[in-house]
């Protein structure tokens, strides 16, 4: 499994700084790439998610802004504050939903690309 490589270079540090033999202290190349994998992983997947609450934000506020307007049961019951509320927790399902499925399909291309070689 190996030592991250924060917690490596740190034991490293702290052992030199103490005088100790730090031979035991192997690097871990296949670690390290897991992690920066893992990061890039995250990264996609919070660009999805946002560039996803964007459009969800501007297709839910259309017709909620426009309801409110035209229909007069939205008229009377929803206040601003309702209008918000819808809008943004489309917007926020949205993000989740597709962070999420980002990430998992980004791990799941990893982990097949890691059983292949």
């Amino acid at each position: 499994m190996g030592i991250p490589s924060e917690m490596r270079d740190y034991l490293a540090q702290t052992l030199r700084s103490k005088k100790y033999n730090t031979s035991f202290v192997i690097p871990s190349p296949a670690e390290d790439q897991r992690i920066l994998e893992s990061k890039r992983c995250t990264q996609e997947g919070v660009r999805a998610g946002t560039k996803a609450a964007a459009i969800t934000c501007v297709v839910t506020a259309i017709p909620t802004l426009t309801a409110v307007r035209v229909i007069p049961w939205a008229k009377a019951n929803l206040n601003y504050t309702a209008q918000a509320l819808i809008i943004s927790a489309a917007s926020i399902a949205a993000y989740f939903i597709t962070a999420d499925k980002t990430i998992l399909e980004c791990a799941r291309r990893n982990a097949q690309y890691d059983k292949t070689t």
